[in-house]
């Protein structure tokens, strides 16, 4: 007998295990997601990622603006569910929710836990220079990222790649591992380790004050910020009154002042060593190679960005 599961889940990175459950017949009852939000200048509505999936897949949808009520609640519970998974849904989960469903509800995190608990884990692992990332799945409990894992898979943490490309890469590794996992509880298979709640790590949501790049650090340090940060929020500097976002870089071993362009190709020199910019965007502009953006814009050997 398939298991009957409320999903719950608002980005792009939810949809991977929300197609993993339809493929293997797993009975979605209803899919939770964030209600649409206005556009900045108000003259369109957007739904989620995970509502437009929903709607070509002829799922239920539901989209509350608050949970915590006993309206909702009462729904949620004549649902009957399962199990319930999150998956990025944007929403704290209200404590009396939390023992509805047979199984309770489980949450894919994006880190190992219990390193990296909270808002940006995919961020925060790359800019502190992590070696390893992967995705944790976890029985949610009332403290953020705190229960029991049930089950994790790591992969090396490249640090060439940038947050837009390892984002992507660990829904698919945890849209996997969701559906093995809930093979196992389904069997009365799956093992619930308790988190060493000493060795936890929080990564705290990326503030504006954070974002502007500091030449004066070493360019591996530099560069784990820009990747850490792109595409979005974007690391920046200032040039001439305009700010730009660097969204992907390389190491070069060149040195110099820190902030100093060294060559016609974007080096940039950093406390030590330096990094070549592949890729930037200025502000309200499409992004661009360093080399389609010299085409068009001419920052010199010496000037310096800091």
């Amino acid at each position: 007998m398939s298991l009957n599961v409320i999903f719950m889940g608002t980005p792009k990175f939810s949809i991977p295990s929300l197609e993993e459950l339809i493929k293997n017949n797993f009975n979605i009852v209803t899919v939770y997601t964030q209600p649409p939000k206005k556009s900045k200048r108000g003259q369109r509505i957007n739904i989620s990622e995970v509502e437009e999936f929903s709607r070509k897949k002829k799922l239920n949808i539901r989209n509350p603006i608050n949970l915590n009520n006993d309206e909702e609640l009462k729904i949620f519970k004549d649902l009957r569910p399962d199990v319930v998974v999150v998956v990025a849904y944007g929403q704290i989960i209200p404590k009396k929710f939390l023992e509805i469903s047979k199984f309770g509800f489980i949450n894919i995190h994006a880190s190992l836990l219990p390193k990296w608990r909270g808002a940006a884990p995919i961020q925060r692992a790359i800019m502190n220079g992590e070696k390893k990332i992967g995705v944790s799945i976890m029985k949610i409990e009332e403290k953020l990222d705190s229960g029991p894992v049930l089950s994790s898979e790591e992969i090396q943490l490249n640090q060439n790649l940038t947050y837009g490309e390892i984002e992507p890469k660990l829904s698919i590794l945890g849209a996997s591992l969701l559906i093995k996992t809930l093979q196992k509880l389904k069997n009365g298979k799956a093992e619930f380790k308790n988190q060493a709640q000493a060795e936890a790590t929080y990564a705290k949501k990326i503030s504006k004050n954070e974002t502007r790049i500091n030449w004066n650090l070493d360019a591996e340090v530099v560069m784990a910020h820009i990747h850490g940060l792109s595409p979005t929020p974007g690391a920046w500097f200032e040039y001439k009154g305009d700010r730009f976002k660097i969204l992907k870089v390389s190491k070069s071993l060149s040195n110099g002042k820190p902030g100093t362009v060294m060559d016609e190709n974007l080096t940039i020199s950093c406390k030590s060593n330096s990094v070549q910019i592949l890729e930037l965007q200025k502000e309200g502009k499409n992004k661009q190679t360093a080399r389609e953006f010299l085409l068009g814009n001419k920052i010199s050997k010496d000037e310096s960005l800091a």
